[in-house]
């Protein structure tokens, strides 16, 4: 395996894609990256945001490069691909963070809604590896990061769109592995986090009456952060990021008529936020800081970067 921060290997400079950079763990790991000196390319559908989060990294001392994106459509993760290379020559390292979620019953989700999210957490992996891998092959160096979640190792109601979209993710990345074994130098790695104080449970889609919330115990963004930048410096396979995580899995593994009767509540009175809201697609299709004003993604993002000050 290469360490990214292998000057005897790499250089003193390493450059690092981070698609789903706008909010999230995407940003907190791309401050993390700045502070450390890393050159950036930062991708994600809403380019006002990913504006934002530049200027900060610029102000961390880091090199930036934008790219307005959307992980779901091939030719646009080439496009990512192609500014790295352009702006820097190189590609040291890629963590793919975007993701997208729905809530509702499996059957109360249109299908169209379901269709977009597999299409951006599942298939986004899919064309991100067949954009990047490729070239990190040829280099002879470079690793792939993907983020997971607990989700891609259970099973929750109201959330099935994502719950699928995760076990896939799951497994695509252990083929990735596989296949990736003949190729010295370069890896594939999952960071599976559980639940993190994101906005993706409020920019979510609901056809339940309910905004999403993430359930306890929650983590901070930047506790993902550390250990994505952790795997590129030290490339691993698999990495769990939660302290109830293998006490969930285990759960749902050993005991799964137990887990079945207790989940559907759980869900209901934890996962789901008060107060009721009109059904809405979120920003599943769409960014919702593209061409707007504030909302909460908005509002969890300036709270980040103010944080980071």
């Amino acid at each position: 395996m290469i360490s990214l921060d292998d000057p005897k290997v790499l250089g003193s400079e390493r450059v690092v894609v981070i698609v789903g950079a706008s909010s999230g763990i995407g940003l907190a790991t791309a401050l993390m990256l700045a502070k450390r000196g890393d050159s950036l390319v930062l991708a994600a559908r809403g380019m006002n945001s990913l504006e934002a989060v530049a200027d900060r990294c610029s102000e961390l001392g880091a090199r930036v490069t934008l790219v307005q994106a959307d992980a779901s459509v091939a030719a646009d993760m080439r496009r990512v691909v192609a500014a790295a290379y352009d702006r820097f020559g190189r590609l040291d390292g890629w963590v793919h963070t975007a993701a997208v979620m729905a809530y509702g019953d499996m059957t109360d989700v249109p299908t169209e809604v379901t269709s977009r999210v597999l299409d951006t957490n599942v298939m986004g992996v899919v064309h991100a590896a067949a954009a990047v891998l490729p070239e990190m092959r040829n280099q002879g160096f470079g690793t792939f990061v993907v983020t997971g979640s607990l989700l891609g190792a259970i099973a929750t109601p109201l959330m099935g769109p994502y719950v699928t979209s995760k076990w896939a993710v799951h497994g695509l990345v252990r083929v990735l592995q596989i296949e990736q074994r003949p190729f010295a130098g370069v890896d594939v790695c999952l960071v599976s986090p559980g639940a993190v104080r994101t906005p993706i449970y409020q920019a979510a889609a609901t056809y339940v009456g309910r905004h999403g919330s993430p359930p306890p115990p929650v983590d901070k963004p930047d506790k993902v952060a550390a250990a994505i930048v952790g795997v590129l410096d030290r490339p691993k396979h698999r990495t769990s990021v939660g302290m109830a995580n293998h006490l969930v899995v285990t759960g749902f593994r050993l005991l799964p008529s137990v887990f079945d009767v207790l989940v559907t509540p759980l869900v209901r009175r934890l996962a789901l936020a008060r107060g009721d809201v009109p059904k809405t697609s979120g920003n599943v299709f769409e960014s919702q800081t593209s061409n707007r004003g504030g909302n909460d993604e908005d509002e969890q993002q300036r709270v980040t970067l103010s944080a980071q000050r």
